[in-house]
């Protein structure tokens, strides 16, 4: 069978427009604190857990036929395709999510930010070190949070009407230019976004979605808060493993997020540096005088919105022309190099945004080993 956020952003400082890191950076223009694309920064819905749901149990919904209907949907038994989705893998990825150790998009896959999730798991848990989901990990994670991971969520009128802008081009910056917001390419994108999924996990669950109304049921994971317990002090950037890892003022692991740190060819920063402010809604200046990358001869100005080129947020670095920026494109996170800046999915920069304190240290560790 084919198978295929959430935003609460706290601003230090005041809003910025954008170029890029050779990514963004501030030009002391301002947004509106309204988003013009319908895409208001607004926390996740709290969704409603499938009838009859048992907490006892690790299954991904329940027992009722309505939680029966989900697992068929999500799992062929006779699947022999290693990329197909497994259940399994959805809930270990829904648990790390809500433990607040990121895999990313959760789309039911194993992968390297899966591996990276795990092992942040396994060391704040005493165990052994190694990325790999055994029983001792599956154990663990279920004992600590047995609810289920997936749920119903009601689409609102608000959902449907969107705006949404499909069939936008990434890497066209002048027809991106041309456009008044970069808004969702569809209800299935921003709905798959404020759940933390995968598009293609989202269809397959809900493949009906393009004719939804207001009042359809959808299914949807069970995600973490995107919230922290704490500010944030310091902020780590391991660069060879593609992680971002945010520590309270006490030193306490507070998360841990994958991301795409710079390139080879375009590597991020090193040493010490610290926030300067953080912007969400960030617009986007493409200015070849100060880029390395991208064919427009003039200076481009594009709108803001969560498919802008960086995402929904912007935490911005004291390093000139760096920041920590959301993404168009969660599944591409640690997946495809970057011109500089470090990336995350636009929740995770999001929830991360909302926490860290301005002045807070960001130490880049390590070197970049993937190339553009």
């Amino acid at each position: 069978m084919p198978v295929h956020p959430r935003l609460a952003v706290l601003l230090l400082g005041g809003v910025l427009a954008m170029t890029a890191c050779s990514d963004p950076i501030p030009d002391g223009k301002t947004v509106a604190a309204r988003p013009a694309d319908g895409s208001a920064s607004t926390p996740n819905p709290t969704p409603t857990p499938l009838a009859g749901a048992s907490t006892a149990t690790p299954a991904l919904a329940s027992n009722t036929p309505r939680g029966q209907a989900i697992n068929a949907a999500i799992f062929d038994p006779t699947a022999t395709d290693p990329e197909a989705i497994k259940p399994a893998l959805i809930r270990v990825q829904v648990l790390l999510d809500r433990a607040r150790r990121s895999p990313g998009v959760i789309d039911g896959r194993t992968g390297t930010n899966l591996s990276l999730a795990i092992e942040s798991f396994q060391s704040a848990r005493g165990l052994p070190v190694n990325g790999k989901l055994d029983k001792v990990v599956w154990d663990a994670l279920v004992a600590s949070d047995g609810a289920p991971v997936m749920t119903d969520y009601a689409v609102t009128a608000a959902d449907v009407a969107g705006p949404f802008q499909p069939g936008i081009s990434a890497d066209d910056f002048e027809a991106l230019a041309k456009l008044q917001a970069l808004s969702y390419g569809s209800l299935a994108e921003a709905l798959s976004e404020r759940f933390h999924m995968d598009e293609a996990l989202f269809r397959a669950l809900n493949p009906d979605i393009d004719a939804a109304v207001a009042g359809t049921s959808v299914v949807v994971t069970a995600a973490g808060p995107d919230t922290l317990p704490s500010k944030v002090a310091r902020i780590e950037i391991d660069k060879a493993r593609g992680q971002v890892r945010a520590f309270d003022d006490k030193s306490v692991l507070l998360a841990v997020y994958p991301a795409t740190v710079g390139s080879t060819e375009r590597p991020a920063p090193t040493g010490e540096w610290a926030v300067n402010t953080v912007a969400p809604r960030p617009t986007y200046t493409y200015d070849p005088a100060r880029l390395t990358f991208g064919e427009p001869k003039g200076k481009l100005t594009i709108a803001a919105g969560p498919n802008n080129p960086v995402g929904s947020t912007w935490i911005d670095l004291t390093k000139d022309t760096y920041g920590i920026p959301g993404t168009p494109d969660p599944k591409l996170v640690n997946k495809r190099a970057s011109h500089g800046c470090v990336r995350l999915t636009n929740w995770d920069a999001a929830e991360l945004g909302a926490a860290v304190r301005k002045g807070a240290k960001v130490l880049f560790l390590g070197a970049e080993s993937k190339k553009i």
